[in-house]
């Protein structure tokens, strides 16, 4: 099966690109990395099972991409994580310090957390794209929620 690649880019580039800024914490590297993942699907010639494999693999794809440009010691400074929420809607406070939040977990536990919860792919699927044992997704998922739930408890009941 093979998709149209303009129809795949209107669908899955916000959440492509969420990956991405995730992964790279920086705006122009998380766009160039979705713009690199569009064409490697529209070169491939690879076949596809159905939708969801799809997806799938435009995700492994932005993900790998991603981590090799935050490898790269010729990397553009970081634009500041506080610029780019400014750009950001979020529906109440508290959803925009949990994504501060989530910002700020390492790289391996902050990927994990954000496929899971941001783009609801399941451990499964997760440890597919992340090319990780299940195990290690399960792991990572609950280092990032005792994290996120001791940053956020503090944070909170000072508001109080």
């Amino acid at each position: 099966m093979r998709a149209d690649t303009q129809e795949l880019i209107e669908e899955h580039k916000d959440h492509l690109f969420a990956v991405a800024f995730n992964v790279c914490r920086n705006a122009a590297d998380a766009e160039d990395v979705v713009q690199d993942a569009f064409i490697a699907y529209h070169t491939s010639s690879k076949d596809f099972e159905d939708e969801e494999h799809i997806k799938a693999w435009l995700l492994r794809v932005t993900v790998n991409k991603a981590v090799s440009v935050t490898r790269q010691l010729w990397r553009r400074k970081s634009v500041p994580l506080d610029d780019y929420m400014d750009t950001l809607a979020f529906e109440d406070p508290q959803a925009e310090s949990l994504f501060a939040e989530v910002m700020r977990l390492p790289q391996k536990q902050r990927v994990a957390v954000h496929l899971f919860y941001y783009e609801d792919l399941s451990v499964r699927e997760v440890a597919q794209v992340l090319k990780i044992s299940e195990g290690a997704v399960k792991t990572r998922l609950s280092r990032g929620r005792k994290q996120l739930k001791r940053a956020l408890k503090e944070e909170w009941s000072d508001e109080s």
